[in-house]
């Protein structure tokens, strides 16, 4: 129960997401307009090895360290994006299993209620830390983090709200259907999916979500704050939830990349939430950090539509060069498994707090092999019109099908 798995494959879906192994992370870093270079695994490295050496021995409220909740938990994303886990990973193994242990021991239960110690008062914490245990148990299939994963992806299951979005404090009372609060929770969801964690009406719950998305957080060719609003940089959230859940093909998502087509990677604000305007909002590096994901999916699944692969490759072109030249060098190095002194680095404008807007900078830089593209779906026949014999399909023939992931 104390140690982890060998896991041969971490986190495996056909189609769906990577091995995270040394071979594929080069394989998908090996330079060019869609991919990364040595200089965005670079920085990677840099950042796991700071993580490493701001990793606080014992619970603090210090939040420029991975000490409290959701730096632990966004800490525990950035390591497994980069396949590094506790039983294979020679110089983080013992980070990540002493991050990943405490985010288990957080976990309380308060008058019924599965939460964690250290939330925050909305419990955007808890979200996260339910997504980081949920990829935790997917790529180690230690019980006791699954056991830990399932109490709190349960309790969003059981609180969804009637019209299918979440809101503050998990409340299911409300319909308010935050979109930065639903982006979380349907993270966690998809990332308990892929592990195998399936809770009594997972499926209905990601239905409805998706109706709640289509419905109540789309307007005006965006994805929308809350339900009611106007289109927001979290139209960047509402794209990648329904891309991650199997709903890449939908209109509201081609209107979403749309919007997002003058977009690129900036720790600036830029302007107004318009359609093909620039970076919207405060805190950019929040919408960042979905703009790189969604982006990504859209232009590098196979057949891609080209205005698809031009909006992926302006953001990779920028986001590399943005990201390698901002990134801040220590003066300081830490041993690195040969005990030789390795660089360490971080930003410092990211987004809140170095520690926040780091992690969120470095997954994006591992995007390239964090969840590959969704899309590569086999060719299916077509049901014949009006009857029930199938229609044979050209050799050439594609179509599209909805799947659920």
């Amino acid at each position: 129960m104390d140690s982890v798995a060998i896991v041969k494959s971490p986190v495996t879906m056909k189609s769906m997401t990577g091995s995270r192994t040394p071979g594929s992370i080069g394989k998908m870093t090996r330079g060019g307009a869609g991919y990364g270079d040595a200089a965005t695994e670079a920085a990677v490295y840099k950042v796991l090895r700071w993580l490493k050496y701001k990793q606080r021995p014992e619970t603090t409220a210090d939040s420029g360290a991975i000490g409290n909740l959701p730096t632990t938990a966004l800490a525990v994303l950035v390591y497994l994006a980069h396949g590094e886990t506790p039983s294979n990973s020679k110089e983080f193994g013992e980070t990540v299993r002493r991050a990943i242990q405490r985010l288990v021991d957080w976990q309380i239960d308060r008058n019924g209620v599965a939460t964690f110690v250290g939330t925050d008062g909305n419990e955007y914490a808890t979200l996260i830390a339910t997504y980081a245990l949920c990829e935790a148990y997917g790529m180690t299939k230690n019980p006791m983090v699954r056991d830990a994963a399932m109490k709190t992806l349960t309790r969003i299951v059981n609180n969804q709200s009637e019209t299918g979005g979440w809101d503050y404090k998990i409340n299911k009372s409300s319909t308010r259907d935050d979109m930065s609060f639903e982006g979380w929770a349907l993270q966690a969801l998809k990332a308990g999916k892929l592990a195998g964690l399936h809770p009594d009406g997972l499926d209905d719950c990601i239905k409805k979500a998706i109706r709640c998305l289509k419905t109540r957080n789309f307007r005006n060719g965006g994805f929308n704050y809350t339900a009611g609003g106007g289109p927001t940089g979290l139209t960047a959230t509402g794209c990648l939830a329904m891309q991650l859940l199997g709903y890449g093909n939908e209109p509201e998502v081609k209107s979403a990349l749309d919007f997002m087509r003058g977009w690129l990677p900036a720790f600036e604000a830029k302007g107004n939430a318009v359609p093909g305007g620039p970076l919207p909002g405060s805190g950019p590096q929040y919408y960042c950090y979905y703009a790189a994901q969604c982006k990504y999916q859209a232009g590098m699944c196979e057949n891609a539509d080209p205005k698809n692969v031009k909006l992926w490759q302006d953001w990779n072109v920028e986001m590399k060069k943005l990201y390698c030249s901002t990134l801040i060098t220590c003066d300081e190095t830490i041993p690195g498994v040969d005990g030789k002194p390795k660089q360490m680095g971080y930003w410092k404008n990211g987004y809140n707090n170095p520690m926040l807007g780091t992690c969120l900078c470095a997954l994006q830089l591992m995007v390239y092999y964090r969840y590959l593209p969704t899309t590569k779906i086999e060719k299916v026949d077509k049901q014949a019109a009006g009857g029930g014999a199938k229609a044979k399909p050209s050799k050439k023939e594609t179509v599209d099908v909805e799947v659920d992931i």
